[in-house]
């Protein structure tokens, strides 16, 4: 039941996701809605740290109920956390959850905003998190949040009282809140951003506040909410057929590869907010009081506002373009408001509703889902009136050329017209890629420096079509991007964004080359063409101390797509060593060093990452014992290609292998990471691996969060795996049994293996375990307890049982050398008999 469960939450939101990479069309109802918001100039930002930290309940409520244009700004894009549905960490996991975000907006109604933080990881206190992130520069992108969105009212998600008692990012999102707050209206306060926008001062300040602040319901039913503002955010909206809280669902469940997919709700509910600043209010139900949401709000606003009401009281769902003449004299009258900001959101508001009014279709697709600059491209445009109005196409304008291509045509009911135009992309466009990785990042901030760009979801597009019609005697131009349409026989209809490319890109097999003596390795670049007859060579960047032959490698591809492979032999030196190795693909005199990265999954748009092209190489000391590892997959990890580095051969194992006939030849079994979390027939095989161990196997289990854990017996003896975790990758690091095998065989380890951690030391350890294990290390972060629970081994009968939090799924894609030297120790134990020193 779980199962279909889950597939039904994934089919869902595939559908939402799919249709949303499409031309967006509306039906009455939904146009409808559109006039009722046209009709609200209100405003909420909502601001938290992750992806994932939003209230979709209350950000839905916001939007459908209140029917105000609300927003949520992520401090980051959550690069720093797990991926659940694959590979993916770091920057490329921050685009998948970039998507996953505007995925949730698209269901809820709400806007996304982001700043240049990075999430590094794991933090316990602000004071930290604001130390890395840079906390000027974060700050100086809320208050640009707040001075472009202009909100009335922000609520945060977090309590700014809380250092120390919980996530630090989650913490400092809430203190930054509340810092810019009081400063976004004083203009001696990042003052460079006044050239692009305006002061502003927000109305009030929010703190969204729940039973889970005080620990349990009972608490919360105890406290004075005189100070707080409650909504049933459980109202049923009867024009979709679903409740809010099951809007919420659906956009929340688009966070997918953080495993958020779940099971809708319905019924009543309260969600609370507390008032924290500014204007204070007198009742206890209206988050807007003593603002005018009205169109009265703006200067010559309020004979639009009498216009839009009418068709809002009188709407005919049976023929919304009946509505067309009052909609458009709207249009001109706002044309001609001075309050630009008002002007801009409403205009772009009020567009797309004539065009869904007049059922309008306009589309442009490429023939070639990716161009090079330079390249030629033919674009095929289909323009269709789908209502009675009359419509001219008086021209369009392509970005690519500085005039406008005249049409002149009317456009007859329901009459499709398709125009076929070629267009050159130009020499100096642009790479479609992420904005925010074209500049190498630090620990805590990605560097942007063009401020237009900041708090931007994705990179504009560059490639697109003004459509400049006359609609009943009105011009209007309405803005399409270049897409591409195609279809598969199993899928039907499809739609991937359009993007610009290198001519050529160049990547390597693997992240991270392990040379575990001082043996040399092939190693094979795969060169791509990003148009027809590419001719070059391709050489190698690599560190001093290397080296690589031969010197360069010719290359000759026909067609653009086509992939040719080269090797290149790489000689490491007599001693550990690690460094970076690049492919440089030089073309007419000009070097190429980027890789591109495809991210394709069926909930996001398809997307393509530019980043450079770069391997570690590194030449360490290491030894192993026995060969056949069987691996059984948890959360994407690239731990099997990593152990296949060192020499190994790994095995997949799928859930429904696990037999003992089939578990009896492995030398080790792996289970990875969140594999108990996740993995459900792990709850019918976890006696096959635990008899396995029995029988003299060795078996290492990779951490799990202590929530959600499928088996009731994770180990073969007491064990409480807990929320600890050691975030600082610098901390000290203690060995508490320095003559066990495991830290002496095959590979002698010391406290210099830890040098060069990423992010953490590790995570979810264990606190309590019974006396059968034996604890191996210890560290903590500063100004708390040792934590022991990092590597816990025990003897099981004849074999090995082990258990780790420490983040080796992290460090391996680092090529962190001690990292892989005490992992083959894992793999080995049991093949040397311990035997303690006496006393």
């Amino acid at each position: 039941m779980f199962q279909l469960r889950l597939c039904l939450l994934l089919f869902l939101s595939s559908i939402v996701s799919l249709q949303a990479q499409q031309p967006k069309t509306y039906n009455s109802s939904e146009i409808y809605e559109a006039v009722q918001k046209l009709n609200v100039l209100g405003s909420v930002l909502y601001i938290a740290a992750h992806p994932d930290d939003e209230n979709t309940r209350l950000i839905s409520y916001m939007s459908n109920q209140v029917k105000a244009r609300t927003a949520y700004l992520s401090l980051t894009r959550g690069d720093g956390g797990q991926n659940l549905i694959g590979p993916e960490i770091r920057e490329l996991l921050g685009v998948i959850r970039t998507q996953e975000l505007l995925g949730a907006r698209r269901v809820d109604g709400g806007e996304q905003r982001f700043s240049r933080a990075n999430d590094f990881g794991y933090s316990k206190h602000p004071d930290e998190t604001l130390e890395i992130w840079n906390e000027d520069e974060v700050l100086a992108d809320v208050v640009w949040a707040i001075r472009k969105f202009k909100p009335d009212v922000i609520i945060n998600r977090f309590d700014h009282r809380r250092a120390g008692q919980t996530h630090g990012h989650h913490t400092a999102s809430a203190i930054l809140s509340l810092k810019a707050f009081d400063i976004t209206n004083d203009a001696s306060k990042y003052p460079s951003q006044l050239t692009l926008t305006e002061t502003w001062q927000p109305k009030r300040l929010f703190y969204n506040t729940s039973w889970w602040r005080y620990g349990s319901q009972e608490a919360f039913d105890k406290l004075d909410k005189s100070n707080m503002l409650s909504f049933d955010i459980g109202t049923y909206y009867s024009s979709k057929g679903k409740s809010n809280n099951e809007i919420a669902a659906l956009a929340s469940s688009q966070h997918l590869s953080q495993g958020f997919g779940r099971l809708s709700q319905r019924g009543s509910q309260d969600e609370y907010i507390e008032f924290l600043k500014g204007e204070s209010l007198n009742s206890s139900d209206n988050i807007f009081e003593g603002i005018d949401t009205s169109w009265n709000r703006v200067a010559g606003g309020k004979v639009i506002g009498d216009i839009l009401k009418k068709i809002e009281t009188n709407f005919n769902f049976k023929n919304p373009a009946s509505h067309l003449p009052q909609l458009l004299e709207a249009y001109k009258l706002l044309q001609i408001i001075k309050d630009e900001h008002w002007k801009t959101i409403k205009t772009k508001e009020l567009k797309t509703i004539i065009e869904a009014c007049a059922g309008l279709y306009l589309e442009v697709s490429a023939n070639t889902p990716n161009a090079a600059p330079n390249a030629d491209v033919t674009l095929n445009m289909e323009v269709v009136n789908r209502s009675t109005a009359n419509i001219d196409l008086v021209s369009y304008n392509l970005s690519t050329l500085s005039t406008g291509i005249s049409k002149k045509m009317t456009l007859a009911s329901n009459h499709k017209l398709n125009f076929e135009e070629g267009i050159t992309i130009p020499s100096h466009s642009n790479y479609t890629t992420p904005y925010w990785l074209n500049t190498k990042s630090t620990l805590g901030m990605y560097t942007v420096k063009d401020q237009s760009l900041i708090g931007l979801p994705e990179t504009p597009r560059t490639v697109f079509v003004d459509f400049n019609l006359l609609i009943e005697g009105t011009p209007i131009n309405f803005t399409k991007p270049v897409i591409y349409r195609y279809s598969k026989p199993d899928k039907g209809e499809l739609y991937r964004p359009f993007e610009i490319i290198p001519i050529v890109s160049a990547s390597l097999s693997d992240e991270v080359y392990i040379f575990e003596n001082d043996q040399q390795k092939e190693i094979e670049v795969s060169v791509k063409a990003g148009k027809d007859n590419i001719d070059g060579f391709v050489q190698m960047a690599y560190p001093k101390g290397w080296q690589v032959v031969p010197e360069k490698q010719n290359i000759k591809i026909s067609n653009k797509g086509d992939i040719q492979k080269v090797m290149f032999t790489v000689i490491p030196p007599k001693n550990q060593s690690e460094g970076l190795i690049t492919p440089m693909v030089n073309i007419e005199g000009e070097f190429y060093t980027d890789e591109i990265m495809e991210i394709d999954y069926a909930h996001i748009p398809f997307q393509t990452v530019l980043m450079p092209s770069e391997s570690k190489v590194v030449r360490l000391n290491i030894k192993t014992e026995g060969t056949n590892i069987g691996y059984i997959e948890g959360a994407g990890d690239v731990v099997p290609e990593s152990l296949r580095q060192i020499g190994y051969h790994v095995t997949i194992i799928k859930p429904a292998q696990i037999s003992p006939e089939n578990l009896d030849d492995f030398d080790a079994i792996v289970v990875g990471i969140r594999a108990y979390n996740i993995v459900e027939d792990l709850i019918f095989k976890q006696r096959f691996l635990l008899d396995y161990v029995k029988e003299g196997g060795n078996l290492i289990i990779q951490y799990n969060t202590n929530r959600g854990i499928k088996v009731d017996n994770l180990a073969p003896f007491d064990m409480q795996v807990s929320r600890d975790r050691v975030t600082d990758e610098n901390a000290l690091v203690t060995i508490l049994d320095p003559n066990h095998p495991i830290l002496n065989f095959p590979n002698k380890i010391g406290a210099q293996d830890f040098d060069g951690w990423v992010q953490e030391r590790g995570l979810y350890f264990p606190d309590k375990w019974s006396k059968e294990f034996t604890p191996l290390l210890a560290f903590n972060d500063i100004g708390e307890n040792s934590k022991e629970g990092a590597l816990l081994v025990a003897k099981y009968g004849k074999g090995n049982y082990i258990y780790t939090g420490l983040s080796f799924f992290r460090e391996f894609p680092a090529g962190v050398p001690g990292a892989y030297r005490l992992f083959a120790n894992l793999l080995s134990a049991g093949k040397q008999e311990y035997n303690p020193p006496k006393n």
